[in-house]
């Protein structure tokens, strides 16, 4: 009766139940603990030492980690798993845990990533990450593409060459007019700019095969109703691609950059986009910065 008692009071903390109902799924390192619950590696510690003193987890050397992994049996997990849906993060728990499974499964990102990082290292004649772009951009037709928070729309002005037809869209003015200064200058007739908010972009719903944002999320006040946005204008089965910073601590950047958000975790964004209608989902982190702060490009991908 006493380790029955005691299990329960242990696990009437809801943090050391969420932890109990995340790890009832799928045994976990403290990073990845970390990464579901956004907590620090010392308060989740403690709660898993605590846990694996009540003999409630059980823990693995794995490589360079320890695997946590549930012992709870029987009715009292039972009880347990009813009593954390009457946690509020519970659901969101388990979203994270879905997209952490899913990174881990794609052994290959790992690799590629590896190999991306050495291409431009070693000096090769000819060999660049702009020309493997340039080429990569001449080789798919991407139909109608809108790209939301062009600035000036460099951007679009590559993809327009490959395009049916491309809209810039910005909510400068002088954008605006500087870039249809460039696409009349280079004769890209397919290339059109307009003014307008990327929340409300000025387009027809279900006319694109593939929005853009490059690093323009952040600056919206809203970024989901600019993903809702984006959702409304793509053709079924249209394609959705978004560049922005990944989450950092760089304050300055409000000032400097005129930036609203300081960038999104990848469970972040996704979840965004999942709620705003997009499936498919995919993020891969495609480059760090080696000057300070050392900011991180997020990439995601998806479909309606």
């Amino acid at each position: 009766m006493a380790s029955i008692l005691n299990s329960l009071k242990l696990a009437s903390d809801p943090t050391r139940l969420r932890i109990l109902a995340i790890l009832e799924a799928e045994p976990l390192s403290v990073a990845e603990l970390q990464e579901i619950l956004s907590m620090g590696q010392s308060r989740i510690s403690s709660q898993l030492s605590l846990l694996k003193k009540g003999d409630l987890v059980s823990d693995k050397r794995v490589g360079k980690n320890n695997i946590y992994s549930c012992k709870v049996k029987g009715e009292l997990k039972l009880l347990l798993l009813s009593a954390v849906q009457e946690i509020p993060e519970a659901g969101q728990d388990r979203e994270t845990l879905d997209h952490i499974l899913m990174k881990r499964r794609d052994h290959a990102r790992a690799y590629f990533d590896k190999l991306a990082g050495k291409f431009g290292k070693k000096y090769v004649p000819g060999r660049s990450w702009k020309s493997l772009a340039e080429g990569l951009l001449k080789m798919t037709n991407y139909g109608t593409v809108v790209d939301l928070g062009a600035g000036e729309g460099t951007l679009s002005q590559l993809i327009a060459q490959n395009s049916d037809r491309v809209i810039a869209v910005d909510h400068s003015e002088k954008m605006v007019e500087y870039g249809r200064e460039l696409a009349k200058e280079h004769r890209l007739e397919n290339l059109e700019y307009r003014l307008g908010d990327i929340q409300a972009p000025p387009v027809e719903d279900s006319t694109a095969d593939l929005v853009i944002f490059s690093q323009a999320l952040h600056h919206a006040s809203d970024p989901m109703k600019a993903l809702q946005a984006a959702a409304k204008i793509l053709k079924t089965g249209g394609r959705l691609l978004v560049l922005d910073l990944l989450q950092h601590t760089f304050e300055e950047a409000r000032e400097l950059y005129g930036d609203t958000w300081l960038g999104f975790t990848e469970i972040e964004l996704v979840r965004m986009a999942r709620e705003a209608g997009f499936t498919e989902l995919t993020t891969t982190i495609v480059d760090k910065e080696a000057e300070p702060p050392h900011f991180q490009t997020l990439l995601l991908t998806g479909r309606t």
